[in-house]
């Protein structure tokens, strides 16, 4: 991971090198933490993988939260524990959201503190959707053509 990982950063200060949550991984964070070079731990699936990564001093955690919805599991409680700790401590890691499935987790994950999301296009674009603005605009266009 170590030696991955340098010749990545080597390329651009702007590289983050993405890291997994295991022991070497946190290893690897705290090396990389040393040296000024930014990381992602990821496969982040409880406040204390992220507290363990905060500590070592990772640029990023990412907890995935449509792989804990499907195992019904609350994502967003998550998320919510890990920015009380996060808090708490004063840690500088910013939280990123991952495996983000649908607009809903968007929105609460802004509610929450959620720093960054990852997720298809879709949620996005649902995020500009509401049936009052499509009738609204609808009206607007009547109203304007009866001007004419």
């Amino acid at each position: 991971m170590i030696a991955e990982g340098e010749v990545l950063a080597a390329i651009h200060p702007n590289i983050v090198v993405k890291i997994p949550m295991i022991k070497d991984g946190v290893k690897a964070l705290k090396y990389f933490s040393n040296k000024g070079i930014k990381t992602n731990c990821t496969l982040i699936f409880s406040a204390g993988q992220a507290l363990l990564a905060a500590k070592a001093g990772a640029t990023y955690v990412s907890p995935f939260l449509g792989r804990l919805d499907d195992i019904s599991t609350d994502s967003l409680n998550l998320i919510e524990e890990i920015r009380v700790i996060f808090d708490n401590y004063g840690f500088e890691t910013e939280i990123l959201a991952a495996s983000v499935r649908h607009a809903m987790h968007i929105i609460n994950c802004a509610k929450i503190g959620a720093d960054v999301v990852t997720c298809p296009i879709q949620p996005i674009l649902s995020l500009l959707k509401h049936p009052l603005t499509d009738s609204g605009l609808e009206q607007f266009i009547k109203d304007s053509q009866k001007m004419q």
